[in-house]
């Protein structure tokens, strides 16, 4: 539970960041941050994986990228559905999507499995001898 609600924190600081930077993204306060993060994680984990599947070919045609713009109109689907939260654009929607993922991406690199910050390391290095193993 610790683990969901640090990565939905995550999220919000994640779109807040989006809108400081992208002046076609507007905010018009914490409360519509906190569900347009809300929303954008449930249709995350529910939609965009169906979305994926439906446009497989397209997406290894474009080698991923089109996985940008399935992240774009899910941000879009959110600005509908949450009032305070606004993306103007299909462009602004894409750059939107980008940075949200790289924020989020990043921040969330430094939570574990069990929603505490930790040092992970993707290779141990032991010293044995001489030398690095």
């Amino acid at each position: 539970m610790r683990g969901v609600l640090i990565r939905w924190l995550i999220l919000t600081a994640a779109v807040l960041i989006a809108s400081w930077a992208l002046d076609g993204i507007q905010v018009d306060g914490l409360l519509p941050a906190i569900l347009a993060a809300a929303t954008l994680g449930i249709l995350n984990a529910f939609l965009r994986p169906l979305l994926i599947l439906l446009t497989l070919p397209v997406n290894i045609l474009t080698l991923g990228l089109f996985t940008f713009i399935i992240n774009a109109l899910l941000l879009q689907i959110v600005s509908s559905l949450i009032p305070g939260f606004a993306v103007h654009g299909f462009w602004t929607a894409v750059l939107g999507a980008l940075i949200v993922s790289v924020v989020s991406g990043l921040l969330n690199s430094f939570i574990g499995g069990r929603g505490k910050v930790e040092r992970t390391s993707y290779v141990d290095l032991q010293k044995r001898g001489d030398r690095w193993e």
